[in-house]
């Protein structure tokens, strides 16, 4: 159940009851047609961002980030593209967002408010974390937030919106029941099905088990871990081997995790309380968490458990937990600040005992196994996921979600949130219980969904969906082009060839300048320079840059022949940048 609590700082209600109480008439739907289209997530993990549309009325689930892969140097973050939704603000309803992670929440401060600020739904802890987030944005227009229960009914348009809270690795995560026109939609957010009495998030599955009853047009279910069989392990576990880890260390325990893993910090803090240890915090991101959560109620803990840096040299190392950002080797983040002795006042000593309580996300392999060969050099004893049960997913596997689908039982059925492949292979965990194959969709990133009274379908229309990328600043001013440009710097480098003209005759002044940057050292490549520079002057001589039209042709062919024999001399394609100069 989620806490009944507000924020003391924020703009949202505590509970919708002006939607609750508030009669309406009963419209009836006889020729309307059911949009739902996934704006992200549906080929990526990450972007998260769903769209149900009838008529007039549009309801959006979810408004995530995606973090960017190794063949995308420079961007920071990777947004969903809202160009659909641009021209029809006035008809969206209502954001409702299913828990706290960045993959669901992150994209909010950039694009609310070209949505036209909409009222956005959630539970108190996942509105806490959204409103801290966008006060980072300085000139960012206040939030209309309002904080829903799993008892709260919401009607957003045509549209009637209830929840079920499901189990996660962060606190108050619901899946969400759309009743449209035409019948019930369920997106089932992030889940797993945990149903360990000890587990603080418990699913309510009275609910969940009763939408089988209740002829729901179509289940959208969280594919994350499609691929892995089995179920899920319990928090429970988790729980009893970090206890353990705690109890029988020698020196201190630093336990790296998300900085939104605040389940695991539960967990970590009850250990510690129990073994009279004290815990230090490090990293701003988990700092606040931590503060937004315990300020809601979502965690418990006692005032003295916790220590300052200034504390540290007042008790035994053995006596010392030390909860850290880092666990996915980022370059700035806590973890590997102490490796790299960049740290204020951290650093590894022999008796330290350094938990990964994470799993790793594809892409980060490298960066992590290189921070845990360090940690080894520098005298720790390293513990991960993969030598002991010290981190449990968020996501369901391959029996947990056939559970779901069994429970739901819904007519057509949609895997969202996961690679092309995680969807094909949970569409066949759907087939195995049951749902007809014609009634699968595996829907790519802006392919349209279309419902009516005859049925649905998969169809052939698709809206704009593809990458809007963050860097620094900018938004959406980086392209794939770009990206191709620093791509081709980071592999072969780049050459600025540089002609300086006369504006009278359009001779060359002087022999042209070559700067060579991640190409070659020209020190130690006179010949091949020379050779540029020949090349250079070859093309000067048999043309006259005089006009625009034909400087930019002059640029095109230095560009292309200097390319060439740069090619030919070394098995490089450096980016070749022309400069022409009329002096």
């Amino acid at each position: 159940m989620i806490k009944k609590t507000q924020l003391k700082s924020g703009h949202f209600k505590n509970r919708p009851t002006h939607n609750r109480k508030k009669i309406t008439k009963v419209k009836t739907f006889d020729h309307g047609k059911l949009k739902i289209i996934i704006l992200g997530g549906n080929e990526e993990v990450g972007r998260n961002m769903t769209i149900l549309e009838y008529e007039n009325d549009i309801i959006i689930i979810d408004m995530g980030i995606q973090f960017p892969e190794e063949d995308m140097p420079g961007i920071d973050f990777i947004i969903p593209n809202i160009e659909y939704l641009k021209g029809k603000k006035k008809n969206i309803r209502g954001v409702v967002i299913t828990h706290g992670h960045l993959d669901h929440i992150g994209a909010i401060p950039y694009l609310i408010s070209d949505l036209g600020n909409p009222v956005i739904y959630s539970a108190p802890l996942t509105l806490g974390l959204i409103k801290k987030r966008h006060e980072e944005f300085k000139d960012a227009h206040p939030l209309n937030l309002q904080a829903v229960t799993t008892d709260d009914k919401l009607t957003l348009g045509c549209f009637k919106v209830s929840f079920f809270a499901v189990s996660h690795n962060i606190p108050a995560s619901m899946g969400i029941i759309v009743d449209t026109p035409l019948g019930k939609v369920v997106h089932s957010g992030d889940f797993k099905l945990d149903f360990d009495g000890s587990v603080r998030d418990m699913p309510e599955v009275s609910k969940i088990a009763g939408l089988g009853t209740e002829n729901v047009l179509a289940l959208l279910s969280d594919s994350t871990n499609a691929p892995h069989s089995g179920h899920q392990i319990s928090e429970s576990e988790i729980q009893t081997n970090l206890f353990n880890i705690i109890r029988n260390a020698h020196g201190r325990v630093i336990i790296g995790t998300f900085a939104s893993l605040l389940n695991r910090l539960q967990q970590i803090f009850d250990a510690a309380e129990k073994l009279n240890k004290k815990i230090l915090i490090d990293g701003y991101s988990m700092k606040t968490n931590v503060e937004i959560a315990h300020q809601l109620g979502y965690l418990s803990f006692k005032k003295d458990t916790f220590i300052t840096e200034k504390q540290l040299k007042e008790y035994p190392d053995n006596r010392i937990v030390i909860c850290c950002t880092g666990a996915q080797g980022e370059d700035r983040a806590v973890l590997m600040r102490i490796v790299n002795r960049e740290h204020r006042f951290l650093e590894i000593g022999k008796n330290d005992t350094v938990v990964f309580s994470s799993s790793v996300i594809p892409g980060n392999e490298r960066s992590v196994q290189r921070l845990k060969d360090s940690l080894y050099r520098q005298g720790a004893e390293v513990i991960h996921y993969q030598m002991m049960d010290v981190h449990a997913g968020g996501h369901a596997k391959k029996e947990d979600l056939k559970l779901m689908i069994n429970l739901v039982n819904p007519k057509y059925f949609v895997p969202i949130e996961g690679n092309h492949s995680f969807l094909h292979i949970h569409a066949k965990w759907a087939a195995e219980v049951g749902i007809d194959p014609k009634n699968i969709f595996i829907a790519d990133n802006g392919q349209v969904m279309e419902f009516t009274k005859l049925g649905g379908k998969l169809t052939n229309k698709r809206i704009p969906a593809d990458y809007v990328f963050v860097d620094g600043l900018g938004v959406g001013d980086v392209s794939h082009i770009v990206l191709r440009d620093r791509k081709m710097m980071s592999e072969d480098g780049m050459i600025v060839a540089i002609a300086t003209i006369s504006a009278k005759t359009g001779a060359l002044v002087h022999s042209p300048d070559i700067i060579s940057r991640g190409f070659v050292y020209m020190k130690e490549n006179k010949k091949l320079i020379e050779k540029a520079r020949a090349k250079i002057k070859q093309i000067m001589k048999s043309n006259n840059p005089k006009t625009m039209a034909n400087d930019m042709f002059i640029k095109n062919k230095i560009r292309n022949q200097l390319g060439n024999l740069l090619y030919q001399e070394t098995e490089r394609r450096p980016m070749v940048l022309p400069v022409i100069i009329e002096v």
